[in-house]
């Protein structure tokens, strides 16, 4: 399994540098880098550029995702599209729940090929959406430009990724195990914290079950991949209304091998202090 405290005594290792010295460097104890390099604590996301800019390295390589950014480009560089045209379901409960009568403002973290960004957009809503791969953006635009619609396209990761704004929604399907539980939680309260008032959270998380075999196409870097807990996901947002909180076993076909996939699917509204309903 990929661990980040291995990667940082190995690149530390490699520059010549003590525990103390990067500790130095970052201005903290060195107790807590043997924290990370023992993998009994994770460095927090506003430390991660420092961290790597001392180490000479990125925050994609720190956290393991230039291995995933590869595994999606490989994925998208056929002309058909990977996961289809036909939006996620999560879109039309989007819909339901605040539909385009003014021109919303929506993240689509991880959003591939923007089969999803691209439906928002032609429903009206404004779309803001990124992707750790180049080649799911480049497809991405180009599906855009066909659909004549606008949506604002960015190259970034989910750990580094700090929103300038505020959002009505904040989407994301079938990308959140890319985190390693650490994590978790402050990208969910970072989340939760550009989220307008009133506004919606709409993740799903792929769930770990024993019963349930592996899908064909996570072979590829297990180490990479990290499968939420039963109900985890719904913890980090206990403080909001839940207008959906529901766990599935479903049939997936994607990579052309029919396998079955375990699912927590959450819709929470952010409502505010002393409001009432």
């Amino acid at each position: 399994m990929y661990k980040i405290g291995e990667v940082i005594s190995k690149k530390r290792t490699a520059l010549g540098l003590t525990q103390a010295q990067l500790a130095d460097a970052l201005h903290i104890s060195f107790q807590a880098v043997s924290k990370w390099e023992n993998n009994a604590a994770s460095p927090n996301i506003e430390m991660l550029p420092r961290l790597a800019a001392v180490l000479g390295t990125s925050v994609d390589a720190l956290v393991g995702y230039n291995g995933v950014a590869a595994d999606y480009d490989s994925r998208y560089l056929s002309e058909d599209y990977y996961w289809g045209l036909q939006p996620n379901r999560l879109c039309f409960e989007i819909m339901k729940l605040l539909p385009p009568v003014r021109p919303f403002r929506v993240l689509d973290i991880g959003c591939g090929e923007g089969k999803d960004a691209v439906f928002m957009a032609k429903c009206g809503y404004l779309v803001t959406a990124f992707d750790i791969s180049e080649t799911g953006l480049e497809k991405a635009r180009r599906l855009a430009e066909h659909n004549r619609v606008d949506v604002n396209l960015i190259k970034a990761d989910l750990v580094d990724f700090c929103p300038d704004r505020s959002y009505d929604i904040i989407f994301s399907s079938g990308m959140l195990h890319f985190l390693d539980a650490p994590l978790r939680k402050e990208i969910c309260e970072n989340l939760k914290a550009h989220t307008v008032t009133g506004g919606y959270n709409v993740l799903n998380v792929f769930v770990k079950k024993p019963f349930i075999v592996r899908a064909p196409d996570s072979t590829r870097d297990e180490s990479r991949r990290f499968p939420w807990l039963s109900g985890e996901l719904f913890g980090y947002y206990h403080d909001w209304l839940f207008h959906t909180c529901r766990e599935e076993i479903f049939d997936c076909n994607s990579g052309g091998v029919p396998h079955k996939h375990c699912m927590d699917t959450l819709i929470a509204q952010k409502i505010g202090e002393g409001e009432r309903l």
